[in-house]
């Protein structure tokens, strides 16, 4: 199996209010990849960061291998959500992959 980590930094133009409906929408179409996405076995974005992070938002996800998370990244519906719910907001990507 593989885990798939990134954490995200979001837009400080953006109000507060902006952030959270931000991060809410992040969170509902990321985690509705579930039984879209084959091989994608569990993910989680956890939206709620501690006063002392320098993240805003962080994706925890679990592919079955190495082949599932290079289709992950191509495919539509990720594509999708990513394209509309994650990339307009966002100002630092930071990714580590990894087998477990």
């Amino acid at each position: 199996m593989v885990k798939h980590v990134i954490l995200w930094k979001l837009d400080e133009s953006r109000t507060a209010e902006e952030k959270a409906e931000i991060k809410k929408n992040m969170k509902l179409h990321l985690e509705a990849l579930i039984g879209k996405v084959p091989g994608l076995l569990e993910i989680k974005i956890n939206i709620h960061p501690l006063a002392s992070s320098n993240a805003d938002v962080m994706l925890d996800a679990t592919l079955e291998d190495e082949e599932a998370l290079k289709n992950y990244a191509v495919h539509p519906e990720h594509v999708a959500a990513a394209d509309t719910y994650v990339r307009p907001y966002t100002v630092q990507r930071v990714c580590m992959d990894y087998e477990i």
